[in-house]
């Protein structure tokens, strides 16, 4: 696949276009059934946000998306990933799936909630904190609606320090 998300029914770019912009379709081509890359890129490079998987190889059990179904047969080396990459303090998980291989590889004794975060010790000799946030699944089979999906990819942003411009038109069920 090109890029991360990619599944035209998976909320996720709704959910970054309704909180960047005011417009869950700014990243959508309606017509096309797909998103706009020309839009994704340059605002995950302004923004500095990354995506990468939690396995490197995986063995789907079944033939379907859930993680249920999933066995990962080699996790990523997390370790090697952020070291490559100093400037980054938070990591986010959207499936329990993802949640527990990287708690597993950090060393985690405990999972976050959904909308929870928990901090990830010792990685930086310069002791600046790395935090584990856990969010929302962005899939439709998830069930909650996508104004709150978004409320609480808010929270995390905000948290984090990505600068979002809320618009007074971008109402959100707090």
């Amino acid at each position: 696949m090109d890029f991360f998300y990619p599944n035209f029914i998976n909320d996720h770019w709704r959910i970054e276009g309704l909180i960047f912009f005011g417009d869950k379709d700014y990243f959508v081509d309606t017509e096309a059934k797909t998103f706009r890359l020309e839009r994704i890129i340059p605002f995950l490079e302004q923004k500095g946000i990354g995506f990468y998987d939690t396995a490197t190889a995986v063995r789907r059990l079944k033939d379907n998306a859930s993680d249920k179904f999933l066995e990962v047969v080699e996790p990523t080396d997390i370790h090697a990933l952020l070291g490559s990459i100093p400037q980054c303090r938070a990591i986010v998980t959207t499936g329990e799936k993802a949640t527990a291989t990287l708690c597993q590889s950090l060393g985690l004794p405990e999972m976050p909630s959904v909308g929870q975060y928990v901090p990830i010790p010792g990685l930086f000799a310069d002791e600046q904190q790395m935090v584990l946030y856990r969010l929302p699944s962005s899939s439709r089979a998830y069930p909650l609606s996508l104004p709150k999906k978004a409320e609480a990819y808010r929270q995390m942003f905000e948290f984090s320090g990505v600068k979002y411009p809320l618009t007074p038109s971008v109402q959100f069920p707090y």
